[in-house]
């Protein structure tokens, strides 16, 4: 009988609990779908640097793997401005992709800059900041 009851409130449990567990999940109509087409087109163009066109030699990636930890260990940028392109061809730094904010921007362009000279780093960032019309 203790087992049959154990079993039944286990099973009473998860069905209703099961219901709010899923409904938390589930994204809201009004949550908008992010969409890059426009940059991915952007980026099909030849004169474009793309993460495949990162240099091989040891000083490009070392200066791309440098700049990239520093990006990734600075805690207070947003998620976007951790997945910013770094990409180096022949000393050269270029960084793409979205962040949050300007001063996201500024902090990641510091960042680079201080490695790799001022003169050398190419801004193709871009501001989106967060949807808040939730």
């Amino acid at each position: 009988m203790t087992k049959y009851l154990t079993t039944y409130a286990t099973v009473l449990t998860l069905s209703l609990c099961a219901p709010w567990a899923s409904a938390g999940a589930q994204s809201t109509p009004s949550q908008d779908r992010q969409d890059n087409t426009r940059i991915n087109q952007r980026d099909r163009n030849p004169g474009e640097a793309t993460a495949d066109q990162q240099k091989a030699n040891p000083a490009d990636r070392d200066l791309t793997s440098k700049i990239r930890k520093a990006i990734v260990d600075d805690k207070t940028l947003s998620t976007y401005a951790h997945n910013v392109k770094v990409i180096s061809q022949n000393g050269t730094v270029t960084l793409k992709g979205p962040v949050r904010s300007d001063s996201e921007m500024k902090a990641i362009l510091a960042k680079a800059q201080d490695m790799a000279g001022a003169d050398k780093v190419v801004n193709e960032m871009s501001v989106q900041p967060e949807n808040v019309s939730k």
